[in-house]
């Protein structure tokens, strides 16, 4: 992959852990590492409908037992995050300290910082950054005032006469487009690509390989046709072009896109290579490299993703008696709400019977004629059952609160024309009846619209409940922008825990509100 010698140490900004001595002669060694990314706290596990060999799937007790059985085998490995532990009612208790202090317990060696890291606030999240036990890692984003780094660019750890250099960083769109500007106040971001070239030559010669870790690529419901276009790697183009353009950098493990590669890409041009892992902790990835220590010669050996199959893992007890400890300090999260009569999946690619669930409870609170929520801002399946106030404070763990905007009818139908430009990240409605192609052009693709059971009339109008991220354009829904702002009110959190315990007993929405005619 690439080639260089060692030469003195040009920066003294690293952190170093330092495991065992410098190797001054020339050796191969097998160096394993392991990655995780937007794992965001995930504690259980959850139901693998989709792999009908898997149960169950997930869970961080689970996940911690296989890291620890894996590097178990392995000659010498490093275990590294790209960014998205945060998010989640325990998480936002205990505003992001149960999120380390896990990390610390599965023994991860380096972090990278991602946008859901910045939900309680940057202030929060910089004080409480010291009680993790490895380096949290960001080289681009800095302080508007002074130009001084948030965190740590890079760290050189050392383990087994191995050393590996890591540098985090974050996309440019990850950080304004999918960070409230409130989270961020008074930081701004360089731009990623440059940033890591510029650490990547001040360390490399002391290192014998080079990761970074990225929190970028665009999220699924923010990536467009054109984006999603195969010859930009939908779900990591933003690290399939900074592989291609960074020298001297072995491996880009990613996050925030919430994609995952089975194998690792190896960029054509470059050789360096790339891995993601789904997120949510259902997978470990693994990747395995022969690493000649004198001549910093890479080569990749062996890469895939492990499935945590957590029917056939033991639980953890280290992780498990940290996530028992903190729920116990709120006990309000316990408190069953309600029961729903099935289990309510999520889907970024189509309607789904949750997201039909949350707008139609989101449309009812606000009175509206239309409720409307992102895919993506729903992070849990609800699975049959009891309700508690966790489950729901997980399925929509953000501060937004219920806002109702007033659109045309023809702004109504543009807002479910950029709805379907996004694959795998639909939006989610309540009170419509739409027929769409998702075979025609961008823009031409809504066939029919009904707003409680009548065609939508470009001259009407019509009350929309939503988020207030979205109203305020966020997520790309700018046509918000162009209607007459109405109300805003409570959490959409709260609402939500109000109209389970008014409805007790909750039947999931069945499907066919959004109707892709080209599927049939």
């Amino acid at each position: 992959m690439n080639t260089f010698s060692k030469k003195p140490l040009l920066c003294a900004l690293a952190a170093i852990s330092i495991g065992a001595s410098f190797s001054s002669f020339a050796e191969i060694r097998n160096v394993t590492l392991l990655h995780t990314n937007d794992i965001e706290s995930v504690y259980e596990p959850v139901d693998a409908f989709w792999n009908p060999d898997i149960s169950h799937i997930g869970g961080i007790p689970y996940l911690a037992t296989l890291i620890k059985q894996t590097r178990a085998q392995e000659e010498t490995s490093f275990l590294l995050d790209a960014g998205d532990i945060f998010t989640g009612s325990l998480a936002k208790k205990t505003q992001g300290k149960l999120s380390f202090d896990l990390y610390s317990a599965m023994g991860y060696d380096a972090i990278t910082l991602g946008n859901h890291e910045f939900e309680y606030g940057w202030q929060t999240l910089k004080e409480n950054m010291p009680r993790a036990a490895y380096p949290v890692l960001n080289a681009n984003i800095k302080f508007e005032q002074n130009n001084a780094p948030f965190a740590s660019p890079y760290t050189i750890i050392e383990r087994d006469g191995v050393r590996v250099g890591v540098i985090g960083v974050m996309g440019v769109d990850a950080f304004y487009n999918t960070m409230w500007k409130g989270n961020r106040k008074g930081l701004t971001i360089d731009d990623p690509i440059e940033v890591t070239q510029y650490w990547v030559d001040k360390i490399r010669d002391e290192v014998d390989m080079i990761v970074v870790l990225t929190h970028q690529n665009k999220t699924a419901p923010m990536q467009t046709d054109k984006e999603a276009d195969p010859e930009v790697q939908r779900g990591f183009d933003e690290d399939y072009d900074m592989a291609g353009k960074l020298k001297g950098v072995d491996v880009i493990f990613g996050g925030h896109s919430d994609h995952g590669l089975w194998k690792p890409v190896v960029h054509p041009k470059t050789g360096t290579v790339i891995g993601l892992t789904f997120g949510q902790g259902k997978y470990l990835g693994y990747t395995k490299f022969a690493v000649d220590t004198e001549k910093h010669d890479v080569k990749l050996l062996d890469g895939k993703l492990i499935p945590v199959e957590s029917d056939k893992l033991e639980r953890d007890k280290k992780t498990s008696d940290l996530i028992a400890n903190a729920r116990s300090q709120f006990p309000e999260l316990s408190e069953q709400l309600a029961t729903i009569n099935d289990t309510a999946y999520r889907r970024y690619y189509r309607e789904s019977n949750v997201g039909n669930l949350v707008a139609d409870m989101m449309r009812e609170a606000a009175n509206a004629d239309v409720g409307m929520i992102s895919s993506g801002s729903i992070r849990v399946d609800l699975n049959k059952g009891p309700v508690t106030m966790e489950n729901v404070m997980d399925l929509f763990p953000f501060t937004d609160k219920l806002s109702v905007v007033t659109l045309s009818g023809e702004q109504l139908k543009e807002l479910l024309e950029y709805s379907y430009t996004l694959p795998y990240g639909l939006a989610q409605f309540s009170g419509i009846e739409a027929r769409y192609d998702n075979e025609k052009p961008e823009g031409q693709r809504l066939e029919s619209l009904n707003v409680n059971g009548k065609p939508v009339d470009n001259a009407d109008s019509y009350k929309v409940a939503t988020y207030s991220y979205a109203a305020s354009g966020g997520d790309g829904y700018h046509v918000f922008e162009k209607g007459t702002f109405e109300s805003e009110g409570d959490s959409v959190t709260q609402v939500l825990i109000d109209q389970f315990k008014a409805k007790k007993q909750v039947t999931v929405p069945e499907l066919g509100r959004q109707v892709d005619v080209s599927q049939n």
